[in-house]
């Protein structure tokens, strides 16, 4: 008998984040927008797998990379990016994850955002004629963060994590 509570996970709600990107296609759309330049042949972990995990990271509130190395094993988020809770390979560390973060050349960016905005468009039955993005990066000394702020922050790095002033 142990007692040392198995595997657990606080974080459920990545798994309906999971149907939601499935049914969006969203980690597809994003790793067609990147050339992985790592060898074949030592790739462990594909560009889908990695970006899903970043963005069901972010949205669990796990915004930094170092967060990866315990998320890896995690069986919610294992599940959550197709792998066996407790008998699939650990997901990527956060050595991988940072490089991943830079590697998108300026060009991959702007495709990145471009397939966002497509997807977004996508959405409605006739695209938007315009779309305003309100995303304040001021945070008020001496006030309180308001809940907004707690989704914005993440939410900017996921969009614009080339500019490093974010």
């Amino acid at each position: 008998m142990g007692f040392d509570g198995g595997q657990l996970s606080s974080d459920a709600g990545v798994l309906v984040l999971r149907s939601v990107e499935k049914k969006l296609g969203l980690a597809a759309r994003l790793a067609a927008c990147i050339r992985d330049r790592r060898k074949p042949e030592r790739v462990e972990h594909p560009l889908e797998e990695m970006l899903r995990l970043r963005m069901f990271a972010i949205a669990a509130g796990y915004e930094d990379a170092d967060d990866c190395d315990s998320l890896r094993y995690d069986p919610i988020f294992k599940m959550a990016v197709g792998h066996a809770p407790k008998s699939g390979d650990p997901l990527c560390s956060q050595p991988t994850m940072s490089r991943l973060e830079n590697a998108p050349s300026k060009i991959e960016i702007a495709r990145l955002m471009a397939a966002l905005v497509d997807g977004f468009c996508d959405s409605y039955r006739r695209a938007p004629s315009s779309i305003t993005l309100d995303i304040d990066g001021y945070l008020r000394h001496g006030a309180r963060p308001s809940a907004a702020l707690a989704v914005q922050r993440p939410l900017r790095r996921a969009l614009l994590s080339a500019d490093p002033h974010l």
